[in-house]
């Protein structure tokens, strides 16, 4: 073992001169300004075309999505218009490059996702599902004509993933794709569906059946109004109500072989999607809780005697803060990765098991300040702690992420222990 002795040569090799002159730096230097809204000057780490999207996506979420939300949210009534409205900035498949999409970075998605979950994370669901689980299938696994057919002109869309029984794990696929002489005829049911009752187009994951034996998943492209197929809503929700959620039935839908995505082959293909999806979740939550952070700090301050001059209070802040920075940290450079082809499915496991936990935690914590106020929608943390629920439940919960990077860690694999 090295010991500290043996170090000595190397600290020699620093002249006197470069060591003072570090030192002079040091005394010289002024401490920069706290900014509680960015402790660790995240913004510095950003380039200038990424500021620049970061703040169109807050201004089009503060100045389009924040007035609609409240009323949205008590009604449980999601407004079409809005999808056309993000496709109209560029908001969807933001990193598709070509077919009218905007082409932007990984990080640029990300502060996309954060300002839009900011107002609520089902205006985020929606986004995210029309760019990572329907745009990105197409983009990556479709033909020429079918990206050039659908890409510049979907401004709505759904993707069928979730199994009544199986949640986010498409190993244990029901749906079924059976071949004919002259295509495909696709069988089952999906459920909890962001979008899908005002889809225009559906991605369809389906195990491929071919003389009468089963194969890899693959995906298909369904239009509505196709015959057997139907999207009713799931209504009733106690979360996500600004968002539009529903079923998918499939009984005897017959398409032809132009449906099918011709790449889509075995389940890389859809996990691909829920990394992709997986990854803007890790951001959005993270503007969530900056939104409860923003209003329980300014809900303290504002009593006579304000609240924020109470120990307990201030560390909540504190905690809620520090979760804040880090969160939105390791996000930053998980897409930095992403935008250098060095990620990897258990890297996003981490961040969206942890942003999306801490979110959660500390938006029920922050919900604490408000008192007997925390019953009211008009504070909008209540609204953020309920919809974090969910987020931090759909694509992979917070356990299954702890075995995938169990698994990571020690090679062995836990799932069905």
């Amino acid at each position: 073992m090295a010991t500290a002795r043996s170090f000595r040569p190397l600290l020699k090799k620093v002249t006197p001169s470069a060591g003072t002159a570090i030192a002079k730096r040091g005394m010289a230097s002024k401490m920069a300004k706290y900014d509680w809204e960015d402790p660790l000057n995240m913004n510095s780490l950003l380039t200038e075309e990424e500021v620049a999207i970061q703040e169109t996506a807050k201004s089009f979420s503060q100045s389009k999505l924040l007035p609609r939300v409240t009323e949205a949210y008590r009604t449980e009534n999601f407004d079409p218009a809005i999808l056309r409205e993000m496709g109209e900035l560029g908001l969807l498949g933001a990193t598709i490059q070509g077919y009218g999409c905007a082409g932007v970075s990984s990080v640029s998605y990300g502060l996309i996702a954060r300002e839009v979950e900011r107002v609520d994370s089902g205006y985020r669901s929606a986004m995210s599902v029309q760019s990572s689980l329907v745009m990105h299938p197409i983009n990556e696994f479709g033909s020429d004509a079918q990206k050039e057919k659908y890409l510049p002109q979907l401004a709505t869309g759904e993707i069928g993933l979730t199994e009544p029984n199986h949640g986010s794990d498409p190993s244990s696929m029901e749906t079924t794709a059976i071949k004919t002489s002259d295509g495909w005829v696709l069988n089952g049911s999906k459920t909890w569906i962001s979008n899908a009752p005002v889809a225009d187009l559906f991605v369809i994951w389906a195990r491929v059946v071919e003389n009468g034996e089963k194969g890899k998943v693959r995906g298909f492209l369904v239009e509505k109004g196709t015959p057997g197929l139907s999207a009713p809503a799931i209504k009733n929700k106690m979360s996500l109500r600004a968002s539009i959620t529903g079923s998918i039935f499939m009984e005897d839908v017959k398409l032809s072989n132009d449906a099918l995505l011709p790449k889509s082959n075995g389940l890389g293909s859809p996990f691909s999607c829920l990394n992709n999806a997986r990854y803007g979740i890790s951001w959005g939550v993270m503007g969530a809780l900056e939104d409860c952070l923003a209003r329980a700090r300014d809900y303290a301050l504002e009593r006579q005697r304000p609240l924020a001059s109470f120990q307990l209070v201030q560390k909540k802040l504190a905690d809620a803060s520090t979760a804040v920075t880090l969160g939105l940290l390791g996000s930053l450079q998980l897409g930095r990765l992403k935008d250098k082809g060095e990620w990897s499915s258990d890297m996003v496991s981490m961040m969206k098991r942890n942003n999306c936990g801490e979110a959660l935690h500390h938006s029920r914590v922050l919900l604490d300040i408000l008192g007997g106020n925390a019953c009211s929608d008009e504070y909008h943390i209540g609204r953020h702690a309920a919809n974090l629920q969910v987020a931090n439940t759909y694509e992979g919960t917070n356990d299954i992420h702890a075995l995938i990077l169990g698994k990571a860690i020690t090679g062995l694999q836990a799932f069905a222990n």
